[in-house]
């Protein structure tokens, strides 16, 4: 059995989704337990030259619904990036999923060979369907959804492997 397009991209992504809202809870938990001002946990980064949570959490979330949405020739919503708060955050994520799982399998699945094109500040990219969520798609995801469990992780917030996981 082949796995499918769909099954690689939307279940995998609304896995990872699910589960980056366990961990901004348990960093919401965190803020309340510890009393920490607003704001600290979302602008929290783990080096001076890269994005602060908020944004991994953005990233998180545009970069697949974007790139799932060219394999299925569907517009995704906007999202006008004002979060400010892991609640809104949570919203968000919850928005992104809920978008993905209006795309049906048959509307991905046969998508492998598909040219893609993606304009990008410095570079387009030129992929076809595949290579575009194998080596575009799921990587930036995770990075973003790893960097996100990292700055969390390194502010003191009791999340581990299990969280990033979830249930396998």
């Amino acid at each position: 059995m082949q796995i499918s397009m769909y099954a690689m991209s939307v279940e995998q992504i609304v896995s990872g989704l699910t589960q980056l809202n366990t961990l901004l809870a348990k960093g919401a938990a965190f803020a309340e337990t510890k009393k920490l001002e607003p704001g600290v946990l979302e602008n929290a980064r783990l080096a001076p030259d890269m994005f602060h949570l908020i944004r991994q959490v953005h990233l998180c979330c545009d970069i697949p619904k974007n790139g799932v949405a060219r394999l299925a020739d569907s517009t995704p919503p906007k999202f006008d990036d004002t979060e400010t708060t892991l609640a809104e955050l949570q919203t968000r994520v919850t928005r992104t999923i809920d978008y993905l799982q209006t795309l049906s399998p048959g509307s991905i699945n046969g998508t492998e060979d598909k040219q893609i094109t993606v304009s990008l500040r410095t570079r387009t990219l030129e992929l076809k369907g595949l290579p575009f969520l194998q080596k575009w798609v799921l990587p930036n995801f995770y990075f973003h959804l790893t960097t996100a469990y990292n700055v969390l992780r390194h502010n003191g917030v009791d999340v581990g492997k299990n969280d990033f996981l979830g249930a396998v």
